[in-house]
């Protein structure tokens, strides 16, 4: 169904390009008249023969409609014979506009005035039927092509949408995911506190990660939240982790004031922190340090999880929180985004992820 603004726009094109056929066609017979020597009342001449088209564009939103309801091309008889008949009412009215516009205004001025209507009209008919018939095609073709049109852009309509549902399933599933694994790993902190009998500590863990699991599940609808939410969950996180590492563990969080406002995926750093502990300063004896940063560079915002842990192994095994992430960052930003994990300098391993910068 067209749109109540679509339908005015469509007329109005349709008015301007019979205007310019017809503008075409009266400076086209002057010329080719004046060329052979003729001499007729040229100003009358060119209005009339403008004037005559007018038929045209009084006619075509009609014929449009016709088609919607009788469509061409048709296997059905019946609907070749109603265009027939539609196309040679439409000569008929043509010739016969045409012949009035003649008989009264003269254009060829002749000296004895101008002839009778029907020895007008009559050659006009035979000679505009043709043209008529032609003239008909032309609408037929352009009905299709608009139908063809607007028929594919309701399928590019649909299949966005289509797409969109099964990109926010997908983002879905992988929230789904991603939730019981943060609560696992959670626990799985609380239980070395209570092996390493630290009862207090593990109370405590309990009580912050209370609030962290709120803020997980209260809002596992939404895909972004600005940077500075998920730097003030991934604060919470890192207090939990440094109740159970004590001094092994120091942080250090970077980010420009200006960037607090960005928008970033939802839960997008705590994978990439969670991954540096385990596999980086948790191995060590002595600990280490973390580093969280943010930077921007134009278009792009570049966040950074940095710690002086042990090097990555020649082949790695991703585990959920990181093959997540990744799967995460291809959903929302395609193409645009990136996700590297390699050695830094021979002193430990970076998370770099870089994707366009908007701000919330």
């Amino acid at each position: 169904m067209k749109s109540a603004n679509h339908v005015p726009k469509l007329w109005f094109q349709v008015a301007t390009a019979w205007l310019t056929i017809a503008l075409f066609d009266a400076t086209q017979t002057l010329v080719t008249m004046r060329a052979m020597g003729m001499h007729h009342a040229w100003v009358t001449l060119f209005v009339v023969t403008t004037v005559t088209w007018a038929v045209w564009p009084m006619v075509t939103p009609a014929v449009f409609a016709l088609l919607q309801r009788f469509r061409l091309p048709s296997k059905s008889v019946m609907h070749w014979i109603i265009h027939g008949v539609a196309c040679i009412t439409i000569s008929l009215a043509w010739s016969t506009w045409a012949a009035l516009l003649e008989h009264f205004t003269n254009p060829l001025a002749n000296p004895n005035g101008p002839d009778e209507f029907a020895d007008i009209w009559y050659p006009k008919f035979c000679g505009m039927l043709i043209v008529g018939f032609i003239l008909y095609g032309a609408v037929v073709a352009l009905n299709v092509a608009l139908d063809t049109h607007n028929r594919l852009v309701r399928q590019q309509a649909a299949s966005a949408r289509i797409s969109g549902l099964l990109a926010q399933a997908q983002l879905a599933m992988l929230r789904l995911q991603l939730e019981p694994h943060f609560v696992f790993n959670s626990l799985n902190a609380v239980t070395g506190l209570i092996r390493e009998e630290r009862g207090n500590d593990a109370i405590a863990v309990i009580a912050a990660l209370g609030d962290l699991l709120r803020r997980v599940t209260d809002h596992s609808d939404r895909q972004y939240v600005v940077l500075e939410e998920e730097i003030a969950f991934l604060r919470k996180y890192l207090e939990i982790q440094q109740m159970r590492f004590a001094e092994r563990l120091r942080y250090h969080i970077e980010i420009p004031d200006v960037l607090l406002g960005a928008q970033v995926p939802d839960f997008i750093l705590q994978p990439l922190v969670e991954n540096a502990i385990k596999h980086g300063i948790g191995k060590r004896a002595k600990g280490g340090a973390l580093r969280i940063e943010a930077m921007r560079a134009g278009a792009l915002l570049t966040l950074t999880v940095y710690n002086d842990g042990p090097l990555l192994p020649a082949h790695i095994d991703e585990g959920v929180g990181l093959a997540n992430a990744r799967q995460r960052l291809a959903a929302l930003y395609g193409t645009e985004q990136t996700f590297e994990l390699r050695n830094w300098n021979d002193t430990g391993v970076l998370a770099t992820i870089t994707l366009p910068y908007r701000e919330h």
